[in-house]
């Protein structure tokens, strides 16, 4: 926790807003996207999600392929805690909403479902989307595609796996919009893009959560930053987005969002 306050202060010292962005494309995504303050309709629904899940007291056996949790330590979890501490906020749900909404994403990847409140606003965004997301977890699975039938989300298909050997299976295909958010570790999170890297297309974005969960998930990010098929990159300390546009000169942003 030391660690993430400590680059949150650094991060405030060199981040600014869209002012001094001379990127017409980071601009409008700036201005139009993460500043959009309307009240968008489907908000409410991105709420009630939560809501019912924050209401949901059953107990769970969690199996965690990844990082793990660094407030839940215990492998049985209630719905709600899981909900509380593991799935997105309010805030970032809303984003997600917006960028797929924006970008106007048809096919995307999710890696990390969790309870599916990521899942839920991606689809919302673009309710025609064709939306894989992958959960290593079978019983948080479970409660995910309940969650997805009782709310009538169509166009997810929901993969319960190892997220290192389902990944591999869908390289024959085209992304627009990929969110890693299934294992906060340096070494899984570069082999997932290096993977997916032939999944994209000069438009396709790569949503990278919790760029500094860790001193291995920061360098991982310095990595990902310096590969030569990005160009440009946005540092929303949450979140990092890589773009692959070959019209762009290579140029990192660091934002408030």
């Amino acid at each position: 926790m030391f660690y993430q306050i400590n680059q949150y202060i650094k991060f405030l010292l060199k981040s600014s807003n869209q002012h001094g962005v001379h990127s017409p494309f980071v601009y409008n995504l700036i201005t139009k996207c993460f500043y959009d303050k309307t009240k968008h309709e489907a908000y409410q629904n991105i709420l009630n999600y939560k809501k019912a899940l924050l209401k949901n007291s059953n107990t769970v056996k969690v199996t965690d392929l990844g990082a793990g949790s660094q407030v839940m330590k215990l492998k049985e979890r209630t719905v709600s805690n899981i909900a509380k501490n593991a799935g997105s906020t309010n805030k970032r749900s809303k984003l997600l909403y917006r960028l797929t909404n924006y970008f106007n994403s048809k096919h995307i990847l999710e890696i990390g479902t969790s309870l599916g409140i990521s899942t839920q606003a991606l689809h919302l965004g673009n309710t025609e989307a064709k939306i894989t997301t992958i959960e290593g977890c079978v019983n948080t699975s479970n409660i995910a595609e309940n969650s997805f039938k009782s709310n009538q989300l169509k166009n997810i298909h929901l993969i319960t796996g190892d997220f290192n050997d389902e990944i591999k299976k869908l390289t024959s295909n085209t992304y627009d919009l990929i969110f890693f958010d299934g294992n906060h570790k340096k070494e899984p999170t570069l082999l997932y893009f290096e993977t997916l890297l032939k999944t994209t297309h000069n438009d396709s974005v790569f949503i990278f959560d919790d760029i500094y969960w860790s001193k291995g998930m920061s360098e991982a990010w310095e990595t990902i930053k310096k590969h030569p098929k990005v160009t440009v990159t946005i540092d929303t300390f949450y979140w990092g987005f890589v773009f692959f546009r070959k019209e762009q000169l290579k140029e990192h942003f660091v934002i408030r969002a």
